[in-house]
């Protein structure tokens, strides 16, 4: 069972224990950013309240589980929505070359956040504020 908190962070139901869980390898935009509250709304279509697995077993400096989600589907829901355009590939801290070739095609389409010539990263976004 999944609950969204925003497009890269979840809460996944396991052992009877809700695990928060951060997405691995993508950065979506912030809820008040161009585009965040598309990206959560994503999410929420293709994961809320639905049975997936979990991928990862490191945590980052807040807790939460850093991890790929597979979809009842077998799809990552990573990579889904990178290549929707509702997330970037976090080079940073990932070197996943499938999520950059995603990420190139997205923008290449100029889908999702690629619409918008200048698209601020999250990371940068997060900055200044």
């Amino acid at each position: 069972m999944v609950g969204v908190i925003d497009g890269d962070s979840l809460r996944v139901m396991h052992e009877g224990k809700a695990e928060l869980i951060r997405l691995i390898g993508v950065d979506c935009p912030e809820k008040r950013q161009p585009f965040g509250t598309r990206a959560k709304e994503y999410t929420s279509t293709l994961a809320f309240g639905k049975d997936v697995t979990v991928r990862g077993d490191k945590r980052d400096r807040y807790g939460r589980t850093l991890a790929e989600i597979f979809l009842p589907d077998g799809r990552s829901l990573n990579e889904e929505l990178v290549k929707e355009g509702l997330a970037w590939w976090f080079r940073k801290y990932s070197k996943d070359l499938q999520l950059r070739e995603l990420e190139r095609q997205a923008r290449d389409a100029q889908r999702g956040l690629w619409m918008d010539p200048h698209p601020v990263p999250p990371w940068e976004w997060r900055q200044t504020k």
